[in-house]
């Protein structure tokens, strides 16, 4: 197999500052979570291993030097064809980045056992970034806690098996706070962060937390899945209207560059060509690249996106807590998410996972005690059966 190499313009991909580490990222790293696959699924076990070894390589070779992978990956693959991609000398070039399964927990002997699957699988004696994978309150309160996996591992860092600690990010921003100051062992911790995601989950407000508290910050979700590469007739209008062309793709990439929080911006890449275009446009981003002009564009393509909104919801929080339980405005983001990409499949997908069946909308009961202290004045037991028919 012939791996073609790709020679970078300049030093864009490895100027990123990573927290406190005496160590600079690429700009661009590869996350393992959409390997081309055999039958077109991009989550399937049947991966088109060649390939997705020649893209991974390349991508190396073209100054990549932060790889993201996963316990659950690929049906359980990703790990097992990153360590053959890293093979010939690969591993020594690169940063291997991996997640603990918490929700596989069970007793605090799972940690050891699970990371000594992932070394086995990886072909590796260490993980350089070690993450707890998809962490909220709580996982947190019932699996971190519970089960002393930071006592884990601090012995996992002292042995060597795991050189630096993080965790991954799914819920509001308290939590995310709770999270960020309840060890002193992170080293680092990775959000879903892109345009469109400044308010919702850690949003910008956790980016700034956790890099002023000197944890680098990896950004998962560039891109919405893709969704950003891929916008609606309007949004599209507007950026081809700009003086400056670029694909939308390269428009929300650059906004992530543009910031000196972000340590480094994860691309699931399927494709060949999307490593090639990826590189391109790492090389020429660096923290400032946006003008006030073009940081103005991105904000009237948010607020574009921002007018299909269906529920005027502004997760303020007013209408929590629920006596029933339900999360209220999760409901109502994952129920705009819909309308505002037309994915209704994805908004299903978040619904199911995400909210647990107490915090979904078909819990609600009418009670009518959230209408009297929304401020935005919605119609809250009115919309939850919409929501329902929609995503249930």
């Amino acid at each position: 197999m012939q791996f073609q190499i790709t020679e970078t313009k300049g030093p864009a991909v490895h100027d990123r500052r990573f927290g406190k580490l005496d160590w600079k990222a690429s700009a661009l790293g590869f996350g393992c979570m959409r390997f081309p696959t055999e039958d077109g699924d991009r989550l399937s076990a049947r991966i088109k291993e060649d390939e997705a070894v020649r893209m991974l390589r390349h991508a190396i070779d073209g100054g990549v030097n932060y790889v993201d992978t996963a316990y659950p990956y690929h049906g359980g693959r990703s790990e097992i064809v990153v360590g053959k991609a890293l093979r010939d000398g690969y591993r020594h070039k690169v940063r291997l980045a991996t997640k603990l399964p918490v929700w596989l927990v069970n007793s605090p002997a799972d940690f050891d056992r699970l990371l000594n699957e992932q070394l086995k699988k990886l072909e590796t004696g260490h993980i350089d970034f070690y993450l707890l994978h998809a962490l909220g309150k709580k996982r947190w309160d019932e699996i971190v806690l519970r089960h002393n996996l930071l006592e884990q591992a601090a012995r996992a860092l002292k042995d060597g098996r795991i050189g630096h600690l993080g965790f991954s990010f799914h819920d509001g921003y308290e939590a995310f706070e709770e999270i960020v100051n309840g060890a002193d062992l992170w080293s680092f911790c990775q959000i879903q962060y892109n345009y469109m995601d400044t308010e919702s989950q850690a949003g910008m407000r956790g980016l700034k937390l956790a890099a002023a508290k000197g944890l680098a910050v990896v950004v998962m979700e560039p891109l919405m899945g893709g969704r950003l590469a891929d916008p609606p007739r309007d949004v599209r209008e507007k950026m081809e209207g700009f003086p400056v062309r670029r694909t939308p793709a390269a428009w929300a990439l650059r906004w992530l560059w543009d910031q000196p929080e972000v340590s480094v911006v994860l691309s699931g890449m399927s494709a060949m060509e999307q490593v090639d275009e990826n590189l391109r446009i790492a090389d020429e981003a660096r923290v400032g690249c946006m003008s006030a002009e073009e940081n103005a564009l991105i904000g009237q393509a948010r607020e574009l996106y921002q007018a299909r909104t269906v529920i005027p919801c502004t997760r303020c929080n007013y209408c929590m807590p629920c006596p029933n339980g339900v999360f209220i405005p999760a409901n109502f983001e994952i129920f705009n998410y819909a309308h505002l990409f037309d994915d209704v499949a994805t908004a299903k997908f978040r619904y199911q996972v995400f909210l647990n069946e107490a915090q979904r909308s078909a819990s609600c009961i009418a009670c009518g005690l959230c209408e009297e202290q929304c401020p935005q004045k919605i119609s809250i037991s009115e919309w939850m059966p919409k929501v329902s028919a929609l995503l249930a």
